[in-house]
């Protein structure tokens, strides 16, 4: 989908389709946070799908944490002249979307997270990053799905690129801090917006019991499972996601 990116001042984004838009945040590892499908079918159901690229790994490392990147978020959405927003969020993407929630409620009218950072981490795994062993990093790529072929060697290749890279390394293990100094258990509660909770019933990442607990924090959240599925359901799973997204939406008349 990169071949799609606008370039506008100082963001980069993906954009197709017209009505209310939805925001899309992927994770730390781009490649983990394929929403080809989403951004397909959404278009043609009446949503303006939008992907800001993420500024992961060129920010300054002071701007390298949850809030920075939710205060960009919320700078796109004001460049774009955005009134209220649909936030979809993978993994650190749905971390940045709670955050950004938190701190602009004003500007989101419903929220998506999925396979989300916020609450638990073991993301990183205690030995994560090693750098140079590939085989370390395939197996680490596949335990990120149930169907451990949807790591595709060129997957594969991205995320060793990206452990290889001392500053991308650096600022992965600054996010990674990041993510659990900002832990939202305390601040889920005060939070009203409708949210969809999609989660794989099989996520060693962030586990079953991780969408257990934001859904019971949430006031306003509605919790669905996808059976044979990892940290990744839209992208294991996409006709079920678009699914259960498309339902929610109607549902709660977004």
């Amino acid at each position: 989908m990169d071949k799609h990116y606008k370039k506008e001042g100082k963001y980069s984004y993906y954009e197709a389709g017209e009505g209310t838009p939805i925001v899309i945040l992927h994770g730390l590892m781009g490649g983990l946070s394929n929403f080809d499908a989403v951004a397909e079918y959404f278009p043609t159901k009446g949503y303006k799908v939008v992907i800001p690229d993420l500024p992961i790994y060129t920010q300054s490392i002071l701007k390298t944490n949850v809030k920075s990147f939710a205060k960009y978020v919320k700078d796109f959405i004001t460049f774009k002249g955005y009134d209220k927003v649909i936030l979809l969020g993978n993994s650190l993407g749905g971390h940045i979307a709670l955050y950004h929630t938190k701190l602009y409620p004003e500007k989101v009218a419903g929220l998506v997270i999925t396979g989300s950072s916020g609450l638990y981490e073991s993301a990183m795994g205690d030995s994560y990053p090693k750098r140079g062993d590939y085989e370390y990093i395939r197996k680490k790529a596949e335990d990120v799905f149930y169907d451990p072929k949807i790591a595709t060697p060129e997957l594969i290749d991205e995320v060793y690129a990206t452990v290889n890279d001392r500053i991308k390394l650096i600022k992965t293990l600054t996010i990674a801090k990041s993510a659990i100094r900002h832990n939202m258990a305390k601040d889920l509660p005060k939070m009203t917006v409708e949210t969809c909770i999609i989660w794989g019933k099989n996520d060693a990442v962030t586990p079953p019991n991780v969408a257990e607990e934001f859904d019971k924090l949430l006031p306003n959240s509605t919790l669905y499972w996808i059976d044979k599925c990892g940290h990744a359901a839209m992208m294991e799973h996409p006709q079920e996601f678009n699914t259960i997204l498309e339902e929610w939406l109607v549902k709660t008349k977004l």
